[in-house]
């Protein structure tokens, strides 16, 4: 049996990801402060097992109540996809300190709270795999998304931190680096007015958007060690090139 964590796992790249694994045999535990009805229909149709556990991720107590879940009900982690995140975006002199202080406890604070309950599992079957769902704004600057910036470059830190003192007792963590993905997230960020549908498919090398299947399958990739067993502490970047020729710096937000 195999089991993945899942957070996010109600919608977007974490419910896309949760039915890629679930393809693949993968027993769930779907994490999200929302309901995962349709995530959990669509995986156990797939034949797995699968527990919706709700709460908020940036709290201690939660994060300790689902790592004990898991072990009492498959008595193993083999992988943790630490998906869930906000995005925030105003210019840096707008932004108050709760405000940013937020978006590092969802988006950074959180994934570490999970790799260190869920790890714990790990390290003890000397094996495992931590897939982190971080950002291109991880890889560069992007402007008026200061704390996402920042939660994202400190996302692929910890990622690579913990590979350097997991990886030997035999568990792997990796980053996987999206560009713009069409989501529910997106809709939200693009009615603040800042930009539309063809400033990204104008800017990026492919012309479009990412779909999360792109990004599921390359969770999926780094989950599997048959595939990537000795791929350790990367940030992949699943982008169609954006950041590869700079394509990103075309992007300015329109409204102040």
């Amino acid at each position: 049996m195999k089991v993945a964590i899942v957070t996010g796992a109600a919608q977007g790249i974490g419910r896309r990801s949760a039915e890629v694994l679930a393809a693949a045999g993968y027993s769930l535990a779907l994490m999200d402060v929302q309901p995962c009805e349709a995530t959990l229909a669509q995986v156990r149709a797939e034949g797995v097992e699968a527990e919706e556990l709700l709460g908020d991720i940036s709290d201690e107590a939660v994060v300790a109540r689902a790592v004990e879940t898991v072990r009492g009900r498959w008595g193993r982690a083999d992988v943790l996809v630490n998906n869930a995140g906000i995005s925030f975006i105003a210019p840096a002199e707008w932004v108050c300190a709760r405000e940013f202080m937020r978006v590092l406890e969802v988006n950074l604070l959180a994934p570490f709270l999970l790799a260190k309950g869920f790890g714990a599992m790990m390290l003890e079957q000397r094996s495992g795999s931590i897939v982190n769902v971080a950002s291109i704004a991880g890889l560069v600057g992007i402007g008026d998304r200061s704390a996402y910036n920042a939660s994202k470059h400190g996302l692929i830190g910890l990622t690579r931190t913990l590979a350097a003192e997991w990886g030997g007792r035999g568990v792997r963590s990796n980053a996987v680096c999206p560009g713009w993905v069409k989501t529910e997230m997106d809709v939200a960020d693009q009615a603040g007015g800042g930009y539309n549908d063809a400033d990204i498919e104008g800017a990026n090398p492919m012309g479009r958007f990412a779909l999360p299947e792109d990004i599921a399958q390359a969770i999926l990739f780094l989950a599997d060690p048959m595939q990537s067993g000795f791929i350790n502490g990367q940030a992949l970047a699943v982008d169609g090139g954006w950041t590869v020729d700079g394509s990103w710096q075309s992007l300015r937000m329109r409204k102040r």
